[in-house]
């Protein structure tokens, strides 16, 4: 008997993974091989998926970036694409993995033991609580709020109905961790939503997760199906980004038009049905059982300063190693591009990194020594926000990104506010103005007013941060707004 796992990770499907497992099923036939094969989730190597493995009695050979004329070989021992040992290859090698420690080693439609959520039950309410907050998790999305200050808030709500609000309204560009997670351990998330409700009093969860993501809304919602531990549903946004504002979201999840709340109150004493809510996104929710079996002094000795535990980075644009790499915070930012992501994959020269979607800011080479954290980000004017590095190599045009972040604040926006709903239209105006030499110095004093005005004056992150990427690529890439 052949045991054999291949990733079906919406990334290794896009890449050819299930022609691959074809061939693997037809060549192990005619060999005469019993094949004991399992279809996981990603590893995180995007950049060798397809990616085989074999288990070889020592280990899990890996093969790959396969494609389906390779099997024969494969099974035959002559493989050009032959990885040696996977658990050695050096980029796992470097991780410190938590959130991702069994995804692509385990079959994600397996019920996984819920450890963590035992222990949860045994220390009680108020000692989940307390290692949570020790821990110094905080959300792993825009604005690293302390997840234990949030379900303390929650906790001590009285209400005869309280909710656990998973956000997996994925859409910042060059971020894939939720969907990796989902796809390829969903139980994790579950499991750490339910020790969230035990801990918080709230007996019924949502997911949302938006409509692009097929896999995982077909991965969780079968996951769901055999948690028998907490009540939770599955719910399918239709791809508004501003849903991933944790009101909004409240409000789609209501079925209401997805716009933001004023604040306060806020969700914590009245969210979904106006009742207590606590909402975290994916990666907060799949940190929470490694506290609880590790303990909260382990999970707060990784990292540095506020920026505790891991955070799942995640490479994309043109880079030569894409993919998911888990490491605890302090890593300075040219070692994740440079090291980790082996430099750009065309070859030429990095311009400019932009880390924590289409509305962080843009770093150029000369900030690198940046260190991957909270605070080091925030004092050079930058957001982590969910993790994502996409590099941008010398050829980027950085006025057209500027404008990008503007017309893609139009387009989003919920109108709910005017800075955001008029301010990102005006911006695409000025910028065009500025690029076709009209009135220019008149027009970038008009262009950081605006700015101003969008990150004083917006009702939510989504026009309150389009200044950072206009401002970065203004400040940092100057020469491309004069033509």
């Amino acid at each position: 008997m052949m045991r054999a796992r291949l990733a079906k990770d919406a990334a290794a499907l896009a890449l050819g993974a299930d022609a691959v497992a074809d061939a693997l099923a037809r060549a192990a036939a005619a060999r005469g091989i019993a094949l004991d094969f399992v279809r996981t989730g990603s590893r995180g190597l995007v950049w060798l998926e397809p990616l085989l493995e074999i288990e070889t009695g020592k280990g899990w050979r890996a093969f790959g970036p396969l494609a389906p004329g390779d099997v024969d070989a494969v099974l035959g021992g002559a493989s050009p694409k032959a990885l040696g040992d996977i658990e050695e290859h050096p980029w796992l090698k470097r991780q410190t993995r938590l959130i991702f420690a069994r995804c692509g080693k385990i079959d994600p439609a397996v019920p996984a033991p819920l450890t963590a959520l035992k222990r949860a039950r045994e220390i009680g309410a108020a000692a989940v609580l307390e290692e949570v907050t020790k821990s110094g998790l905080r959300g792993r999305g825009g604005a690293g709020f302390p997840a234990g200050i949030k379900w303390k808030g929650a906790a001590e709500a009285s209400a005869p109905q309280k909710y656990i609000v998973c956000n997996a309204d994925e859409g910042d560009s060059g971020t894939f961790a939720d969907r990796m997670l989902m796809e390829g351990d969903p139980f994790l998330l579950l499991e750490g939503m339910a020790i969230a409700g035990f801990a918080t009093g709230a007996t019924k969860g949502y997911v949302y997760i938006r409509s692009e993501y097929p896999h995982a809304i077909e991965a969780m919602k079968r996951a769901a199906s055999q948690f028998p531990d907490f009540d939770v549903e599955i719910r399918v946004g239709a791809g508004s980004y501003v849903c991933g504002e944790e009101t909004a979201l409240l409000e789609s999840l209501e079925g209401k038009r997805g716009q933001v709340r004023a604040k306060p109150p806020l969700p914590v004493h009245k969210g979904l049905f106006g009742r207590p809510t606590v909402i975290n996104n994916v990666l907060t929710f799949a940190s929470v059982p490694a506290i609880i079996e590790k303990g909260a002094a382990y999970y707060a000795s990784l990292g540095t300063g506020r920026s505790r535990g891991t955070m799942p980075v995640q490479l994309a644009g043109d880079v030569k190693h894409g993919g998911l790499f888990e490491t605890a915070f302090g890593l300075t930012l040219g070692e994740l591009v440079n090291d980790i992501g082996g430099g750009t994959r065309t070859g030429r020269p990095i311009r400019a990194v932009q880390v924590g979607g289409p509305l962080g800011a843009y770093f150029p080479p000369s900030l690198f020594d940046t260190p991957f954290d909270y605070e080091a980000f925030a004092a050079r004017d930058g957001l982590l926000g969910h993790g994502g590095i996409v590099i941008f190599n010398d050829s980027v045009d950085m006025a057209a990104q500027a404008r990008f972040a503007f017309e893609f604040c139009k387009i989003e926006s919920c109108g709910k506010c005017t800075p955001c709903r008029i301010g990102s239209a005006r911006g695409v105006e000025v910028v065009d103005r500025i690029v076709r030499g009209q009135n220019v110095g008149q027009n970038l004093a008009l262009l950081r007013d605006l700015c101003d005005t969008m990150k004083s004056g917006s009702l939510c992150a989504l026009g309150g941060f389009v200044p950072y990427p206009v401002l970065s690529a203004l400040n940092h890439f100057g020469e491309d707004f004069v033509r």
